[in-house]
């Protein structure tokens, strides 16, 4: 059976889980012990080590023919030390390619390596329609972080012979993934004319998607991980606000946002751009279960927002 090493597994990890528990033997590093014990119960061993001690990443080198990487960079710097880290660990080679003498056996490196980044990395677009060719502009020191681990990756990949694919991802949503307590907060929106668009993808795609990547992606291949339907944020909201029965958000110029709305949210409402997905319909294969969060908004759920 073939192994592969989750690495960062959250939320859309456990979804992942029992999407590849049949084909796979499965891996999980995590830096929590305490999440053990619900990783062993779904079928996955886990790995202790923290991508920011690599001294404590040696268990994962060479454990997996596939790897996911589902960890977030740093929360500061524009670096990504931590996917430094994992590709030095990774690179630790441990008997020859292919050579399995028994069962606990070694791969010497991954055969496939997909990479979770953010659409953040192209920066604010003006509103233009965005395929996978248009270069990286990173305007956060977020999303600069992302290009620096893709650029780490796929330099890694190239010199190693490694196939990394990266999937650029927009909001995450889910029922239990929406901005309810924003909502219910009265955070104010953006009237139209300053509005900006946005893209989504249900959690649930996320995982399938990551699936599709690693059975169909090219090596050193961006692709954009979006549903089909870019909207304006504040079009989001009310429609999130109507499907749970809440008052929709107050509408503000900029210039007034600038005063009501927090620093760190006021940033993602900055940058507006809509996605094209035909890479991945077309070389991925994959048909979105949820188009659009019309269909994908269906049922009162929890928010972590």
């Amino acid at each position: 059976m073939r192994r592969l090493l989750i690495i960062g597994c959250g939320d859309v990890g456990l979804r992942l889980i029992p999407l590849v528990c049949l084909r796979y033997r499965v891996y999980a590093l995590t830096r929590d012990a305490g999440q053990c014990a619900a990783l062993r119960a779904l079928g996955v061993t886990p790995i202790i080590g923290d991508l920011d001690q690599p001294q404590s990443l040696s268990a994962i080198a060479g454990i997996a023919h596939d790897v996911v990487h589902l960890a977030p960079p740093p929360s500061q710097g524009v670096t990504d030390a931590r996917t430094a880290h994992l590709i030095a660990a990774l690179g630790k080679r441990r008997g020859k390619r292919g050579k399995r003498t028994n069962k606990n056996s070694r791969i010497s490196l991954p055969q496939h390596f997909v990479y979770i980044s953010t659409s953040g990395v192209y920066g604010d677009c003006g509103g233009d329609v965005v395929p996978e060719t248009r270069p990286a502009h990173p305007q956060t020191a977020r999303a600069q972080r992302r290009v620096d681990a893709e650029r780490r990756l796929r330099a890694w990949g190239a010199r190693s012979g490694v196939p990394v694919s990266i999937l650029r991802v927009p909001g995450i949503y889910a029922a239990d993934r929406l901005p309810l307590a924003r909502i219910e907060r009265g955070t104010p929106a953006l009237v139209d004319a300053d509005d900006s668009y946005v893209n989504h993808v249900h959690a649930d795609d996320l995982a399938r998607l990551v699936i599709a990547a690693l059975n169909h992606a090219s090596p050193g291949r961006a692709y954009n991980a979006v549903d089909d339907l870019p909207q304006k944020m504040g079009d989001y909201f009310d429609l999130v606000a109507d499907r749970h029965g809440l008052e929709r958000p107050p509408r503000v110029a900029r210039s007034e946002a600038q005063r009501l709305i927090p620093e760190n949210v006021l940033s993602f409402m900055s940058e507006s751009r809509r996605l094209t997905n035909k890479r991945i319909k077309q070389e991925l294969r994959f048909r979105l279960r949820y188009p659009s969060v019309h269909e994908g908004i269906a049922a009162p759920g929890k928010s972590n927002a």
